[in-house]
């Protein structure tokens, strides 16, 4: 019986869901960005999400010229799908509208060369290309068992060792992105302008002005304060209330 209701509530919760993206759509498409915006998030009330819930909510959030609630649903979009094309160039467009300028210090020598290799794929497609491999290296491995010749027995052989140099690549890259993803994270400024303090303190020296839709990497927590730093490296502490963490 239990297990009854709990499909019954399922599928319930499923369909009203369902019918709270559509109407989500049928409002934005008729340019009432606000009632789209509560359409969508009572599907988030409902503990579904998906790429294209949070991505139309900041094209939402981005018609309203609201920065950093459009930012931050991009970022949670890309989450989820993190090669979709059309997020990261919507993403692009509403980081235009912020103020803050912060650049992005390059990795440089062997650091560089490792990092572009791994972010080249999300971990999830690391992995699928470490299966790819892993098959590939198994049907080599049954061409040299019942190989006939020796010719053909070395082209397997040599085969399988390429294949298992790639294979330890892949696997490595995706242990790599996996745990890069694991502990970083992501945050957006919401207040409208905050102070970067070089303490956990209010009365301590301003390191920057920080400004709404400026991203920032959370280093630390302390009580009501936040360890964080910029994309040019610059290391700072800023309120709780002022920033909201993307994998909340």
């Amino acid at each position: 019986m239990k297990k009854i209701l709990f499909l019954f509530l399922l599928i319930t919760q499923f369909f009203f869901a369902q019918a709270g993206f559509e109407t989500g759509n049928s409002l934005y498409q008729k340019g009432q960005y606000e009632k789209a915006i509560t359409a969508y998030e009572s599907v988030l009330a409902t503990n579904q999400q998906s790429a294209e819930l949070y991505f139309n909510i900041g094209n939402c959030y981005y018609k309203l010229k609201k920065v950093a609630p459009s930012i931050y649903n991009y970022e949670k979009a890309l989450l989820l799908s993190p090669d979709d094309a059309d997020i990261q160039n919507n993403l692009k467009f509403a980081q235009k509208l912020t103020i803050d300028e912060v650049k992005e210090i390059p990795t440089v020598g062997f650091s560089k060369m490792i990092h572009d290799l791994t972010s080249t794929f999300h971990y999830n497609t690391w992995a699928w290309i470490s299966v790819g491999f892993s098959t590939l290296f198994l049907l080599f491995f049954i061409g040299y068992y019942f190989s006939q010749t020796t010719v053909l027995k070395r082209i397997f052989f040599i085969g399988m060792f390429v294949l298992l140099v790639f294979l330890v690549i892949s696997v490595s890259a995706a242990i790599t992105e996996k745990s890069n993803w694991k502990n970083e994270r992501p945050a957006i400024v919401f207040a409208e302008m905050v102070l970067l303090k070089s303490e956990p303190q209010n009365g301590s020296n301003t390191v920057f002005t920080l400004h709404e839709g400026t991203k920032v990497f959370v280093l630390e927590s302390m009580e009501i304060w936040r360890k964080i730093q910029l994309t040019d490296g610059t290391v700072g502490w800023i309120e709780k209330s002022a920033i909201r963490e993307v994998k909340d």
